[in-house]
């Protein structure tokens, strides 16, 4: 049991752990955190195996006990602001150089305008729009009702269109 437990969280972690890395450094805004509140979450993962009932996905999940974890952390701390390793993750490695430039400038831009946003606007955000999570499992992820998700989403991207804008200008 044990053993078959390790394994299923091994491949978990292959398949998830670096969505998980950069939400968690997306929302605590300290990369080398996000790499320890990473480990904890599967940590948590393996301990509550148990409690796992199929009716989520295994992602939705552990984007829920990643986002526990790292609104534990925030409580507990305040974050360091260090995003540049995540830039030279997301640049094409194929582009010229002058389309690196252009796409790291336009990353640096995006973080900007998130880090202007209150918490919930910015984790509905990065959940639906930057991840890809349904209205269900953003709503299973941070606990809330799907009205709220929606709500929030609605209010949430005029405010970071607007942040956009006057990080273009």
């Amino acid at each position: 049991m044990d053993w078959e437990r390790k394994r299923i969280l091994d491949e978990w972690y292959q398949v998830h752990s670096d969505a998980i890395f950069k939400y968690i450094c997306l929302i605590s805004k300290d990369y080398q955190q996000a790499e320890d509140l990473t480990q904890e979450t599967f940590i948590k993962a393996y301990h509550h195996m148990d409690n796992f009932q199929k009716k989520a996905q295994v992602r939705t999940w552990l984007f829920r006990i990643a986002h526990n974890v790292t609104i534990d952390y925030l409580r507990k701390r305040k974050p360091l602001r260090v995003f540049e390793a995540i830039f030279h993750q997301q640049v094409e490695r194929k582009a010229l150089p002058e389309e690196q430039l252009i796409i790291q400038e336009e990353v640096r831009e995006l973080y900007q305008a998130l880090e202007k946003l209150k918490p919930a606007h910015r984790e509905v955000i990065i959940l639906r729009k930057i991840k890809g999570f349904s209205i269900k499992e953003t709503s299973t992820i941070l606990n809330w009702s799907e009205n709220k998700v929606k709500i929030t989403l609605h209010r949430a991207m005029p405010v970071f269109k607007q942040a956009l804008k006057s990080e273009e200008e």
